[in-house]
């Protein structure tokens, strides 16, 4: 079943103004189309400047594209107010590329992790919650009193996902959720979004530059290239037999050992 679609999707920057006139935009996003099931592991990879961002900004509501829409089970999504998204944001959630920067170093960990259950009206007991998310990524319920500064790299990064989760929402829009961490713990944190995902039924869309890193988590790959997707196929499929030059070229800057996996 069909959760997100997107459908003829195209963005584009203003270029900077040239000495004597301004150029044409700059082209981010080019009539892109494709469908994340319900409960589907998705990887989004590409190099620097794909246009990976830009994609990811729209799928949250934050930019608006020039052309085409997003629909989430039928509805369309744009930017808009807080209220006229709450629906949304209930159902999609975010984890940052930074977990660190992300949270707010007076908030307690409790707090951190209640706060989008307060702001989206969640009908439920906050404080419980939060608990019962910490308990799900594997921190007990002495981290709720622990505040930024007093977490490992990894334990930010299951914080943040334990926040995203609390609204027990249908999907994760992820970026570059272990870029920033050692192989040890990057495992760890794959491992938890994985069951997640089959204890919960939540779908997940993983961004990363790094192909490597969709290996252990994700059931198909979008491969993306100056605005466009240029591959789409089950992960194991694309691994062994790449067809475009662009996938051949990510394949070949990953670590040896987890991209042969």
């Amino acid at each position: 079943m069909t959760f997100l679609s997107v459908r003829n999707l195209s963005l584009s920057y203003p270029a900077p103004r040239g000495l004597w006139r301004r150029p044409p935009p700059m082209p981010a996003l080019h009539d892109l189309s494709f469908d994340l099931d319900a409960g589907e592991r998705v990887g989004l990879v590409g190099m620097s400047g794909s246009g990976k961002s830009s994609l990811l900004r729209c799928l949250l509501a934050i930019e608006a594209p020039q052309a085409g829409q997003i629909l989430c089970r039928g509805r369309p999504v744009a930017p808009g107010s807080v209220a006229s998204l709450r629906w949304y944001r209930r159902m999609v959630q975010y984890v940052p590329q930074d977990p660190v920067a992300s949270l707010e170093p007076r908030m307690t960990v409790a707090q951190l992790v209640a706060e989008p259950l307060r702001r989206l009206r969640v009908d439920c007991d906050p404080d419980r919650r939060a608990e019962e998310a910490l308990d799900s990524i594997g921190l007990d319920h002495r981290f709720l009193s622990r505040r930024p500064d007093e977490l490992s790299g990894g334990q930010a990064q299951r914080v943040a996902i334990a926040r995203a989760i609390a609204t027990c929402p249908a999907f994760l829009l992820t970026d570059e959720p272990i870029s920033g961490l050692d192989m040890a713990i990057r495992a760890q944190v794959v491992r938890v979004l994985r069951e997640l995902s089959t204890a919960r039924g939540t779908g997940i869309l993983m961004v990363s530059h790094d192909i490597s890193t969709m290996t252990g988590l994700c059931q198909r790959v979008l491969v993306m290239q100056q605005g466009r997707i240029v591959e789409d196929r089950p992960t194991r499929d694309l691994l062994r037999d790449p067809h475009h030059p662009h996938t051949c070229e990510l394949l070949n800057a990953a670590p040896p050992m987890i991209a042969a996996a």
